[in-house]
């Protein structure tokens, strides 16, 4: 049985590369609280990270509109809820 292929299929190493560094990121915040690091020091990380994790969600909604809604993926057939399903979902990512 083949798989669906996903908009992030052809860069899915490249994906998963920056899922990683970002996970590493989140760690090292972690150690800075335990090392009572500055208050500032701790929130320019969590900003890196959270600049990080949108630079993935753009790449991930990129990879979707080229992918899914063209017709090869798993986005409903229907264009206006396609719309719909796309914009909902880029309404969380900015809803902060």
């Amino acid at each position: 049985m083949e798989k669906t292929p996903r908009g992030y299929t052809a860069s899915k190493d490249q994906l998963r590369n920056r899922l990683a560094r970002v996970q590493g990121q989140v760690r090292g915040v972690a150690q800075m609280v335990e090392d009572d690091r500055y208050c500032i020091d701790v929130l320019t990380q969590i900003a890196a990270i959270q600049a990080a994790l949108d630079k993935i969600a753009l790449s991930l909604v990129d990879g979707h509109v080229r992918v899914c809604m063209l017709g090869e993926g798993h986005a409903p057939a229907d264009p206006d809820e396609q719309v719909s399903e796309l914009m909902g979902a880029v309404g969380r990512l900015v809803k902060r």
